[in-house]
């Protein structure tokens, strides 16, 4: 291959399906890192292409797309997957032909393949300072919701242990929906929730389907006020499908929110909407995947190769500022120091951030130490935020 010759990626983001809507916002940041590094010449002078197919939503579109990428486009490296199903689905192709996934979703953790790097965040990255903040702030008794798939039980089971460390910590319930569920599909959930009136309420709900239960709860008269839902999943996206009215005053732990506001956040939103407009909302899953390739892009210039024994060395300690802040792949575990924070939806619709980390926070994706105590000096209060400290 002549070193001008182009250099192509797959894509592997949903258009249709029950993940499309935060699966096109990690498409269109995945492309938008692709066309600033062409901008800036390309890799080396080499263009970057994406190749990009629609999964749907559905693990076995996801396995068959990622074969017709490796053995047909021959590609080296796929950014892609967003739910934990497609990337347990993915993981035996891209072991099997050896190539490098840029993986850029929050998950279970509990997992390492020497052929993925796990860009989003682990459960001491977001379930950990989750529970701290939201026990202390609200109490230790939590009722748990989640899509039927592995990421939601996952991470009750995660949530569970953490909670019962706490004095009085109690689990009122635990309750699973099917990914395409309905407004009714949560009326005799809700209902519980109201007769146990837990202190809060963890939702790992997915898709359309956030909509669908902050519906109901709200039409339930449920007051997030005294009784707050606390998410993993629902980000911005979701906020603007169902309106402030609804999901006013519920919680969020996330790795980044559209609303920080560094210089480097707003320049990157600002170059965002010149491109791509208003079509979709910045988010963490939208962030992740936008810098995932920057990561990429720097490694391979020190590579040269996108071949992943050439490649992976410099992935490997790699480090960059993001619009997060700095973030950096750990050589042992291929997983990304990130930037822990919490969220409260506001009235304007976008998240009022009212705990955060000074400084990153390595992954610990097999939770070797957990203790919840930790987080009382590392998650920090945001002055004006309207929240007494927990």
């Amino acid at each position: 291959m002549a070193t001008t010759d182009p250099i192509q990626v797959g894509v592997l983001f949903s258009r249709s399906g029950v993940s499309a809507r935060f699966e096109t916002s990690m498409l269109l940041g995945t492309i938008f890192a692709i066309n600033e590094i062409n901008e800036a010449g390309g890799l080396g002078g080499r263009e970057l292409i994406p190749v990009h197919y629609d999964p749907q939503s559905s693990p076995k579109r996801y396995a068959e797309l990622a074969t017709r990428l490796i053995r047909d486009d021959r590609v080296q490296v796929i950014f892609g997957c967003a739910m934990s199903n497609t990337r347990k689905a993915v993981l035996p192709v891209i072991e099997r032909a050896n190539r490098l996934l840029f993986y850029p979703s929050m998950y279970e953790g509990f997992e390492f393949s020497p052929n993925v790097i796990y860009t989003g965040g682990t459960p001491n990255q977001h379930n950990a300072p989750l529970t701290h903040y939201m026990s202390r702030r609200f109490g230790p008794r939590v009722y748990m919701v989640g899509s039927d798939y592995i990421f939601p039980y996952e991470s009750n089971r995660t949530m569970s242990d953490f909670i019962l460390q706490q004095p009085g910590g109690k689990k009122l319930g635990e309750r699973y929906v099917k990914l395409d569920a309905q407004e009714k599909d949560f009326v005799a959930i809700v209902r519980d929730i109201r007769d146990k009136q837990p202190d809060f309420v963890f939702s790992t709900v997915v898709g359309r389907s956030t909509r669908m239960f902050y519906q109901a709860y709200a039409d339930a008269g449920l007051d997030p006020a005294r009784m707050p839902i606390a998410s993993l999943t629902t980000s911005e996206p979701d906020i603007s499908e169902m309106g402030s009215r609804i999901a006013e005053g519920h919680y969020t732990a996330a790795t980044y929110f559209r609303s920080i506001a560094t210089p480097r956040n707003q320049a990157c939103i600002t170059r965002f909407a010149q491109i791509f407009g208003d079509r979709v909302e910045p988010n963490v899953f939208w962030e992740a995947a936008y810098f995932q390739v920057h990561l990429f892009a720097k490694a391979f210039a020190q590579a040269g190769s996108d071949v992943h024994e050439a490649l992976l060395p410099h992935v490997l300690g790699c480090e960059l500022e993001a619009p997060q802040g700095r973030v950096r792949v750990d050589p042992i575990t291929h997983h990304t120091r990130l930037n822990p924070r919490i969220g409260r939806v506001g009235a304007d619709g976008q998240f009022t951030i009212v705990a955060q980390t000074r400084n990153g926070i390595d992954a610990d994706p097999y939770l070797v130490s957990h203790d919840l105590d930790d987080w009382t000096q590392v998650l920090q209060p945001v002055a004006g935020a309207g929240e007494v400290s927990p």
